[in-house]
This record gives structure tokens, C-alpha cells and sequence, in this order.
């Protein structure tokens, strides 16, 4: 285990550099410029030309992204915002970082306990109705993506707004902003709606084929009732698919957080990163972009850790 450890460790800069190259080019070749894009201030010539000698973008792309790279690996420097002086792209990390954070644990977390609750459910009584509810309930959560379900629960809050305080503010569930946990909710049950639906699908169609096992079987024979069977037994192995599925989970929370981020006015890394792509910030661009990348890493890691916690017989190579 310690050996895979060092060797993600090590492959880590190589995969960060090579996500960075994509994302510069991507960044590199859009249309327009950080000093033209919609709400920056118009420099003059002289002052632009002074900005871009600043960051060696009048250099090339080549000499540009060198001397990014170079900042990075030796003094940890991620660089200041071109669109908006004054504010540093470690500082808008710092800010942002945080709040993406929580939403994003929050999300996954109301998707794991929504998801296991339904699958489990489903499978204590199959063919019953409340198993047939939690699979309509999981189609529509995987059908649904999270920025229509943002959408929808945006406009329904609204609308009890208006119906049940008409005229004053709903404080009790915000709409938008970061004010505290409770801003949180909504955005947390658009992102984790379809993570919940997925593994509800997993920990029922999973439950079904151990219950159905040999040695399942035997613990029913031996006096155990379907639930304790369920719950003793089989449990436990159905979440190792789950367990597998919680790093694609992480980069669909993450994608994902950039629209909600946006719908529901959330000051967190995905908001940034969607405000740098409109201002073609670049510096900004790819500090959010190897922040995310890191922590898709790092979360596959400790996935593939629990995955072998779990079930001792799995070897990690």
C-alpha cells in the first residue's frame, strides 16, 4: 500500500503538467483578451503593453507558459489575475477553495446517504412498491443533469417564496449567495441528486445478486431473517462498487459545481473558473484547473485505499 502511495505521488507532477499544456492551449488560442472581455476596464495601449510585458505574454506562448511553470514548481507562485489587478489567483484560491469544498462534500454526502437509504430500501422489499418508487426516483436522477435540477429547484423556491411570504425575504432556505450551511441545501441536492441515483442503482442491483448467493443462503438456513442477512452479510459487499464509483462521483460534483456555483450566485472555485473563462483570465484558468486535478487525484487515491480496507483480498498494484 505504501508503495502505491509513493508511485501516485510521483506520477502526480506528470499528470499535473500534462493537464496544464491542455489547458493552456485551450486557454491560449480562445478569441479575445482579459483587457477586452465584457465589464474590464479599457487600458490604454501603452498600459496594456506594460501588462502583458508584466506576465512575458508579448513573448509567445512558449516563454508565457515557461515562466508559469517555472513560478509554480520553485516558488509555489500561481501568478495575480490579469482582469482584475490587485487580487492574486492564490488569493482567489484561497477564497474560493473553501466554499467548493464544503459544497462539494456536502453534495456527496447527501448522495451517498439518499442513495444507500433507497437501494437498501429497495432491496428489503424487491417488486414491492417502494421498490418501484426508488427506481422511478433513480431514472430520474440519472436523466436529470445537475444544472436543469439547480434550475427547477431555483424557480420552485422562488415560487414558494412568493405564494407563502409574499413580499418578504425566504431566510429560511436562501435562494442564492453564501450566507452560512443553510446556503448550502439547494445546491448540495442539485449535485448530489444524480451521484444518489447511481448508487442506488448499485447498492440495489448488488444486493439482489448476493442475497442470492450460496452463502447467503446458508445464513438463512442457519436461523438468520432477510433483513439481518441483508445487513450482516451483504451490505458490506455491495458498497465495493459504490466505493469505486465515488471517484467519477468527485469529478461529476466537481464539473457540475461550476454551473451550480453560477445558478445559485456561490462564491466558490467553480464560479471563479467560470468568470476567468468569460474574461479570459488565463492565470486564473489553470490555478482553479490544478486545483480540481489535484484533488481528483488525491480523492482516487483514497479511494482505491478504502476499496482495499474494505475487502482485505483486493491487492493494490
Amino acid at each position: 500500500m505504501l508503495r502505491l502511495i509513493l508511485s501516485r505521488l510521483l506520477q502526480l507532477p506528470l499528470i499535473l503538467s500534462v493537464i496544464l499544456v491542455v489547458t493552456f492551449t485551450m486557454a491560449w488560442v480562445m478569441p479575445g483578451d482579459p483587457f477586452t472581455a465584457d465589464g474590464a476596464k479599457q487600458p490604454n495601449e501603452a498600459v496594456k503593453q506594460a501588462m502583458l510585458a508584466r506576465y512575458n505574454m508579448d513573448k509567445g506562448p512558449y516563454v508565457f507558459f515557461g515562466s508559469y511553470l517555472e513560478g509554480i514548481f520553485t516558488r509555489l507562485d500561481f501568478g495575480d489575475s490579469i482582469a482584475r489587478p490587485g487580487r492574486t489567483v492564490a488569493g482567489i484560491i484561497k477564497d474560493g477553495l473553501p466554499v467548493s469544498a464544503s459544497l462539494g462534500l456536502t453534495a456527496i454526502a447527501f448522495g451517498l446517504l439518499l442513495g444507500t437509504t433507497a437501494g437498501v430500501l429497495g432491496a428489503l422489499k424487491p417488486k414491492s412498491p417502494l421498490d418501484s418508487g426508488s427506481l422511478a426516483i433513480t431514472l430520474i436522477g440519472i436523466s436529470l443533469p445537475s444544472f436543469v435540477t439547480g434550475a427547477v429547484l431555483l424557480a420552485v423556491g422562488a415560487s414558494l417564496t412568493r405564494l407563502l411570504l409574499p413580499g418578504l425575504t425566504f431566510t429560511h432556505l436562501p435562494l442564492g449567495g453564501w450566507s452560512g450551511p443553510r446556503s448550502m441545501i439547494l445546491p448540495a441536492i442539485a449535485l448530489g441528486l444524480a451521484p444518489a441515483a447511481y448508487i442506488a442503482r448499485l447498492i440495489r442491483l448488488g444486493l439482489a445478486d448476493i442475497m442470492s448467493s450460496d452463502y447467503v443462503r446458508t445464513a438463512r438456513a442457519k436461523g438468520l431473517s432477510h433483513r439481518q442477512a441483508l445487513f450482516k452479510h451483504a451490505l458490506k459487499v455491495a458498497f465495493l462498487p459504490v466505493l469505486s464509483f465515488l471517484g467519477p462521483a468527485a469529478a461529476s460534483v466537481m464539473t457540475g459545481s461550476f454551473v451550480v456555483e453560477t445558478i445559485f450566485n456561490i462564491p466558490g472555485l467553480g464560479f471563479e473558473f467560470v468568470k476567468s473563462v468569460q474574461n479570459k483570465d488565463q492565470l486564473v484558468i489553470l490555478g482553479v484547473v490544478l486545483v480540481f486535478a489535484t484533488m481528483l487525484i488525491v480523492f482516487n487515491l483514497l479511494v482505491d485505499l478504502a476499496y482495499a480496507w474494505v475487502d482485505p483480498r483486493i491487492e493494490l498494484s
